[in-house]
């Protein structure tokens, strides 16, 4: 048996009564992806920290965020969502024990479905269909809603890390848990992976997602990227297959 995971430990005057619902994961994995997606859910839905996930070996920090300080890894809840999200990347030895907590939390607080928000680089997905998302359901009712919601299915591959540790124990446990993978950019925080795969679960939970801010987000990432590049040509090649002018398209805006 694999352990219990890490402590999540409720804030003051928090009520654990309001868990439930759909329950959604993003870490600070490749290309950002899970945590901007994540971090953006909170705010659009103006979600409620309910709890801090602690444990003595992670580094002492607080994130200030609008002059306030909170521990790097966090859980929120509303009306029928919770979200469950870190800020800063772990070593991938603490991966299993990171999805553990996720369990613990997703099964203790009565959540109906989970759905794990990350990103990956298109030549890791194995075989799939032509897309920028795809997504993976440990069971069928799962794969039924991705197909409802317009999310291609990855067919064959792998898929790694806390996303693919869910997904196998979703299978083994006959969890309804699905994971969104959206292909990144793995060089910088890529919010137009993260506006894409945000987009997705919209489509799966029935619930608006505001997304104008993680595409002006996305823009001004990609326009200092593009910059960077341009400046470097003068000294440095562009990396080899890398077209600077294709940083710039849009596909979610007409």
């Amino acid at each position: 048996m694999v352990g219990d995971g890490y402590s999540l430990v409720l804030h003051g005057g928090a009520d654990a009564s309001k868990l439930g619902g759909v329950a959604i994961c993003g870490f600070s994995s490749t290309g950002m992806v899970g945590v901007i997606a994540a971090s953006h859910i909170i705010r659009e839905w103006d979600l409620e920290q309910l709890g801090t996930v602690l444990d003595e070996n992670f580094p002492a920090m607080a994130l200030v965020q609008d002059a306030v300080p909170k521990h790097p890894v966090r859980v929120y809840q509303g009306e029928g969502v919770g979200v469950f999200t870190s800020e800063i990347q772990f070593p991938a030895a603490y991966d299993v024990k990171f999805a553990e907590t996720v369990l613990k939390w997703y099964t203790e607080g009565g959540f109906d479905r989970l759905i794990i928000i990350d990103g990956v680089i298109g030549n890791e997905l194995g075989e799939k269909e032509a897309s920028d998302i795809w997504g993976v359901s440990s069971n069928p009712a799962g794969r039924k809603k991705l197909v409802d919601a317009g999310v291609p299915r990855m067919q064959q591959g792998i898929v790694s890390g806390i996303a693919g540790y869910l997904l196998s124990e979703g299978d083994r446990r006959g969890l309804d848990i699905t994971a969104l993978l959206a292909e990144c950019n793995p060089m910088y925080p890529d919010a137009r992976a993260a506006a894409i795969a945000a987009e997705a679960v919209s489509e799966l939970v029935d619930r608006e997602i505001p997304l104008n801010e993680l595409l002006d987000d996305a823009r001004r990432i990609e326009e200092n990227v593009r910059d960077m590049f341009e400046k470097s040509q003068t000294m440095l090649p562009a990396p080899e297959g890398y077209d600077v002018s294709a940083v710039g398209d849009d596909p979610m805006v007409n």
